[in-house]
């Protein structure tokens, strides 16, 4: 009977205890992960995304870059990025130049034209408010893998 109730604790004990509704947790090892299982799935574009989870007025997401992307201006979310690794120069401000609305409250454009550069490497945090015109530089033969909170501020 003894055996019996120790081996039913070590099995309780094994179960995951489940996290609480709402709740979302990834680990350090799965964000640094993104990168090598993202890479394989860059499109035209240079880039990978994957969406992580939603949760009302915010999601998340993970992006890898290969290259550079196109300038940005969303008008009713703010983004908050955390490198995961890699490195690039984030163009802040200015004006998208040749603004094309892309999808509802999302401008895109080829590149800033006024922006303030700053150079980008694991580690960073970066809060970007709601429009500000945003934009990834990678250069050739660099990476950059980094995880997005999108928090609806309407």
């Amino acid at each position: 009977m003894r055996t019996f109730v120790i081996a039913l604790i070590v099995a309780a004990a094994a179960l995951p205890a489940g996290l609480p509704e709402g709740v979302g947790h990834w680990t350090g090892a799965e964000l640094r992960g993104f990168e090598k299982s993202l890479a394989p799935k860059i499109n035209a574009q240079k880039v990978a995304t994957l969406p992580l989870a939603g949760y009302g007025n915010h999601s998340f997401l993970v992006a890898h870059r290969e290259g550079s992307g196109e300038a940005e201006l969303h008008e009713t979310q703010n983004d908050v990025m955390v490198i995961e690794s890699g490195e690039a120069t984030l163009v802040l401000g200015g004006t998208v130049v040749d603004p094309k609305t892309t999808a509802p409250h999302e401008i895109r454009g080829p590149s800033i034209r006024g922006g303030e550069k700053v150079a980008l490497s694991a580690g960073d945090v970066v809060h970007i408010p709601i429009k500000t015109a945003h934009q990834m530089l990678v250069e050739s033969g660099k990476q950059i893998t980094y995880f997005v909170v999108k928090i609806d501020g309407r």
